[in-house]
């Protein structure tokens, strides 16, 4: 079995790239994100630990006993510190259950698995994957989709892609770049060399 990473900044079409991967090429994917919204519900693992750390104030009003994960948001995104607080907590129980994932999906002859993290090369996820993408695209064209797509404005993309590392970083420590800067058809004709390479032509016509 083959697990590749993929990772890209807010707005670089990663989503897509995904559902390309679930679907036409029968990837197994997970999204490491949602994992982690998945473990933040009452009764899982991360559940308890974030509500001793970060109080009862971030409970949902609308859905009792749930983290309302906007608030959560509010908490972390301008303060580093509660947000690497927040990483400790999360992210190695989600390392773990992709771990999980990963030996279950080999024992049942999964081709590929994919595991996707805006985070993947500073949590450590180079020493699980074969290999790691990143999904690069101009930031004017990143700032339009969110201002489009997300309703954000042009100050809060500014704000999101200055908390992160530049991309020369993420690209000097990946095996390939996507550039998905235009149309989806030249980024999917990228992703099948690319796969065709990597698998070795096994699944890939």
């Amino acid at each position: 079995m083959i697990v590749l990473g993929i990772t890209g900044g807010v707005g670089s079409g990663k989503s897509k790239v995904l559902y390309e991967l679930q679907e036409k090429y029968n990837a197994y994917v997970v999204e490491a994100d949602k994992l982690a919204h998945e473990l933040m519900m009452p009764g899982e693992a991360i559940y308890n630990t974030i509500i001793e750390v970060f109080g009862m104030d971030i409970i949902s009003k609308t859905s009792p006993h749930q983290i309302d994960r906007h608030k959560l948001g509010n908490i972390v995104f301008n303060n580093k510190e509660k947000l690497e607080l927040l990483n400790s907590i999360t992210h190695p129980l989600v390392k773990a259950n992709i771990l999980e994932q990963i030996n279950f999906q080999k024992s049942i002859n999964t081709k590929l698995f994919v595991i996707e993290a805006a985070l993947l090369i500073e949590d450590g996820y180079k020493d699980i994957c074969d290999s790691i993408w990143y999904i690069w695209v101009d930031k004017e064209i990143r700032i339009k989709r969110l201002i489009d797509s997300r309703g954000y404005s042009k100050e809060k993309c500014i704000s999101i892609f200055n908390s992160q590392k530049e991309d020369a970083y993420y690209i000097s420590n990946s095996d390939a770049t996507i550039d998905n800067s235009s149309s989806y058809e030249i980024t999917s004709k990228q992703l099948k060399v690319l796969l065709n390479k990597l698998l070795n032509n096994d699944i890939i016509s």
